[in-house]
């Protein structure tokens, strides 16, 4: 199963943005997905990761968060529904 990491930037107050994140995947996904973490970070990060690959990366993406581009990603990874 597949395992979900977020980690934000505390200090620039990305914790919202992460919750939405993790909400949004459990939402779409729920028991499908081993886990979402939330993992507290700094320097402006905000980087979403599935199984240890990059989905999401604040750095390369911009500050704008796509939802439906992560929701996407992830749901690539997940096994086809027989």
């Amino acid at each position: 199963m597949t395992v979900v990491e977020i980690e934000y930037c505390v200090p620039c107050g990305l914790l919202e943005s992460a919750i939405e994140t993790q909400t949004r995947l459990l939402n779409e996904f729920g028991q499908d997905l081993a886990g979402v973490t939330l993992i507290p970070g700094h320097g402006g990060v905000f980087v979403v990761t599935a199984d240890g690959e990059t989905i999401w990366d604040k750095e390369v993406h911009g500050s704008d968060l796509d939802l439906d581009l992560i929701v996407e990603a992830i749901d690539d990874r997940l096994p086809a529904e027989i």
